[in-house]
Parts: structure tokens; sequence; C-alpha cells
């Protein structure tokens, strides 16, 4: 039985004429284009501009958090936000640190949050962390991510995987695949904590 191979003429038509018909059907969406971590197919019970909330404890503020754009879903009980930036504040109520990121998910009955895409939490003592993704733990108050976490302060660099801390970094960890680099004339890194207590 003979084999029929398309000419590489028609072959090229055809993957013309595909390309044309997924450009006029994607020219035709409408509408706001969704992220896959929001709720695909799935309208919100409210949406709002300029969104902050506050997590206090005895009248003392721990966290703020604001984002540009916010969306509730009662029945799952989420806070889905947009441009998000949260400010962790200490013991004493001063701004410890500062986290932004392109999204993240607010859980409203534990105040559990989820920041995505391009996640920078930085700290006024000049701790940096980096990753695409990261958890907080609000009854904890710790902060993790299964994803490559970077670590530096003053040209020093951590990496590694599997990163637990406080969001002070203050006590941090990582579990798998560390790797340290110190750059020339840079302060030697140490771990918070590791140089005495504070």
């Amino acid at each position: 039985m003979p084999v029929f191979a398309p000419k590489p003429a028609a072959r090229l038509l055809a993957l013309i004429l595909l390309g044309l018909g997924l450009a006029v059907l994607g020219g035709c969406s409408s509408g706001k284009k969704v992220s896959a971590s929001a709720m695909q197919g799935e309208l919100p019970d409210s949406e709002v501009e300029d969104f902050s909330i506050t997590e206090t404890d005895s009248g003392r503020a721990q966290w703020t958090l604001f984002s540009k754009q916010a969306a509730t879903y009662q029945a799952k009980d989420l806070v889905t936000a947009r441009t998000v930036r949260i400010l962790f504040f200490d013991e004493k109520g001063a701004k410890s640190s500062e986290l932004v990121a392109r999204e993240g998910e607010l859980y409203q009955r534990t105040r559990d949050m989820v920041a995505r895409g391009h996640v920078v939490l930085q700290t006024v003592e000049g701790w940096r962390m980096s990753t695409e993704e990261m958890r907080f733990s609000n009854s904890t108050r710790r902060i993790t991510s299964d994803l490559l976490v970077r670590v530096e302060k003053e040209g020093s660099v951590l990496e590694g995987v599997g990163f637990s801390s406080d969001p002070n970094l203050e006590h941090f960890e990582f579990q798998h695949q560390v790797r340290a680099t110190v750059q020339p004339g840079a302060a030697r890194i140490v771990a918070p904590g590791a140089e005495g207590k504070r």
C-alpha cells in the first residue's frame, strides 16, 4: 500500500492557514486576561481596586497587605490579588520587611497567604530574598517555598530549595541544593542570629 506524504509547499500552506486561523480567533477574544492561578471559569462575589487588609494581634499590626486589584470568592474563603505588596511588622509595631509579588492569594479564615511571580522580600536590615512562589502561615508566622530561593546581602548570596524563615529573615534555613557565593570585598554572609543573640 503506498504512503502519501504531503509536498513541502502543501505543508507550508497548511501551517500558514492554521496560523491565520489562530490569530483571528485570538483577536476576537474579549474581556480581561486571567492568570493560571486565578479561579478558572468562576465569577467572584466582589471585586475591588486599591484593596488593603491589616492583621492585628491585641491591637498591634502584624502585617498589612495592599493590592491594586482584588477579587473575593466566598465559597472558597479566598481573596485573589494582583500587584501585591505586604508589610510585615516586628513586636514593637515597626516595619521589619516588605514583600512584593505579581499576584497572591489570601485565605480569609486562616489569613494564610500565597505570593507568586517575581516574589521579593526585603528586610530593613538589608537582607533580600527572591523566588517565584512563597507561602506564609499566619498561625506560625513562617514563610516557606519549595522552589529555588535566593537570599543575599552586601554581595554575598545563598541559594537553595526547601526554604523556611520568619518574615524578618532572622532565622532561615534551606533543605536541599544549597550554594553559597561570597563576592571579593563583600562582608561575609552569616545567617541572621548566628553572630550572637539579637
